[in-house]
């Protein structure tokens, strides 16, 4: 089987990091439990300045290697290669923090996975030739068995597999998503993945 993982809020706890950056450098706090979009923008009530310091905060070399991993995470990750699935991480990250994505899943025990940028969300400006640059014509030439993600904003990138197998880690963005499609399950965490897998 070959599985799809997103990388923040699958694999490390970035919207909780991120409501920390917000706090110390805007004076905002919202609580973890209570960031209710996706968009991060709308989450924390920011303008669009204050959205783009917060973007590059947030993507700065030693920022994105403090992220804390989720648990069972790698785990969980590196049982399913050992069982001979095939696990690549599709990241909406810019391709400009590929190299210190890269160092983070290798310190994380996640060195045989392929991470692969993709804008998912139309942030970057221009796009960089890659092989772990993804194009949209790339990324709709790969074909996957399960697709590990937290954003309903995502799941738009599911459409051209009818029988994919959506595993949707649960936070607090995504509870009250309406799920229509029987492929889609809500997932507590790691341990159940698998158990679904």
């Amino acid at each position: 089987m070959r599985i799809y993982v997103d990388f923040d809020d699958c694999i490390c706890e970035t919207a909780r990091a991120f409501t920390g950056i917000v706090e110390r450098m805007f004076g905002i706090t919202v609580p973890y439990e209570k960031v209710r979009f996706f968009n991060l923008k709308d989450s924390f009530g920011l303008t669009d300045r204050e959205y783009e310091q917060l973007m590059i905060e947030g993507h700065r070399p030693e920022v994105l290697w403090s992220f804390e991993e989720t648990p069972g995470a790698s785990k969980v990750l590196n049982e399913l290669i050992d069982m001979g699935h095939e696990v690549d991480v599709i990241t909406g990250r810019p391709f400009s923090s590929y190299e210190d994505s890269r160092k983070w899943l290798d310190e994380h025990g996640l060195n045989r996975i392929k991470l692969y940028c993709l804008d998912k969300y139309d942030r970057n400006k221009t796009f960089v030739k890659s092989e772990y640059n993804l194009s949209l014509d790339d990324y709709y030439r790969m074909k996957f068995d399960y697709a590990i993600e937290d954003s309903p904003l995502a799941f738009r990138f599911f459409e051209h597999m009818p029988e994919l197998k959506v595993m949707i880690f649960d936070r607090p963005w995504n509870r009250d998503c309406e799920i229509t499609n029987c492929n889609y399950m809500h997932c507590p965490d790691w341990e159940f993945i698998k158990s679904k897998i």
